[in-house]
């Protein structure tokens, strides 16, 4: 008999583990998660491990644009957690779209790195726990570009004419006015008319005599072969580039670039969000940390995790963090469309 009760107590210890080793809580058994992503961006195990720990299942579904995103949205869609960027969380939480997170059931809350505590779009943290962070800069082949062009130069370096025919330009009308206006001194959130008409005249310029390429995503494959001197790249693709090409360089502009964030949220209409706060929190963990930033190549929230990394991955990885120049995108919808509208006449000349 007691025998039995040890084979009895073996096999219970081994159910247990099934589930990895973090405790097991039934509280959630059956229960449904839906996440609303980037594409690209979680670790390859990671929700199979969450469905596991707490014996749930996830919808797991991605987005190519804040944008796309938003529209989901309005017509209805229901999710749990959303990952949108900083001024997306801006608009949503202007527009009552989000609800308020409990913080004791976030506690790896505590491990958010100082770069991404209290950003100007959510300043105490009440509706979103950053996920990944970085900033927007040049990638350059070192063979082929001068370091003292642009440090010298800085985003201007998409004007000097010895570089025509070898620029990436990213096809975003935020970032590519982000870039002009920096250049140009000015404010990226800047609504001034004489300011933006500058930031017009002077993209239109690098479309008239660089012959730029317009790229989003493919700008990884093509710098990573060397196919471009100098491209705009988020700093978590350049970790990419570099790791794949040793001839490229990453550089900030001393005039100042945007520092971004994505962060996690629950939408007003969440139907499961005490399972989203636990997912959340599990998200924020060391473990979990390290596996997405591994998989993705963007600098962690995760402070202990960032420091981790930062001694294995390239330059690229670490965001520059409290330099005065640089700004998080703040939300408004006049400039938006406007730039919008801009934007499609640049590329048209």
């Amino acid at each position: 008999m007691k025998k039995f009760w040890m084979l009895i107590c073996s096999l219970l210890l081994l159910g247990g583990c099934a589930r990895g080793n973090n405790a097991i809580t039934d509280e959630f058994e059956g229960q449904t998660l839906k996440v609303f992503n980037w594409g690209e961006y979680i670790g390859e195990d990671v929700i199979s491990e969450f469905e596991d720990q707490y014996g749930v299942k996830v919808v797991y579904e991605t987005f190519l644009s804040n944008e796309a995103m938003y529209t989901k949205l309005q017509t209805g869609d229901v999710y749990d957690v959303l990952v949108p960027s900083d001024y997306m969380i801006e608009r949503l939480i202007q527009e009552d779209m989000l609800q308020k997170l409990d913080h004791s059931k976030i506690p790896n809350l505590s491990k958010l790195s100082e770069g991404v505590k209290n950003l100007p779009y959510d300043p105490n943290n009440d509706y979103s726990v950053p996920y990944f962070w970085g900033s927007v800069g040049i990638v350059y082949n070192k063979n082929n570009v001068d370091l003292n062009d642009l440090e010298n130069e800085g985003f201007s370096i998409f004007h000097n004419t010895k570089y025509s025919g070898r620029i990436y330009m990213y096809d975003s009308e935020r970032d590519s006015f982000m870039m002009a206006f920096k250049a140009l001194g000015y404010s990226m959130n800047t609504s001034d008319e004489t300011e933006i008409s500058e930031a017009y005249d002077w993209l239109k310029e690098i479309n008239r005599t660089m012959s730029p390429a317009y790229v989003t995503d493919e700008v990884i494959d093509s710098m990573s072969a060397g196919r471009k001197d100098l491209a705009v790249v988020y700093s978590g693709d350049a970790v990419t580039i570099l790791d794949e090409n040793e001839d490229m360089g990453y550089y900030c502009p001393k005039e100042g670039t945007n520092l971004w964030s994505d962060a996690m949220v629950i939408p007003k209409n969440a139907a499961n969000p005490d399972l989203a706060h636990v997912f959340i929190n599990f998200i924020m963990s060391d473990e979990i940390s390290r596996q997405n930033s591994e998989y993705a190549g963007y600098a962690s929230s995760n402070d202990v995790i960032l420091d981790e990394l930062s001694l294995d991955m390239n330059e690229a990885y670490i965001p520059r963090s409290g330099y005065e120049k640089d700004e998080v995108f703040v939300y408004n919808k006049e400039l938006t469309a406007k730039l919008s509208e801009l934007w499609v006449k640049v590329k048209a000349q």
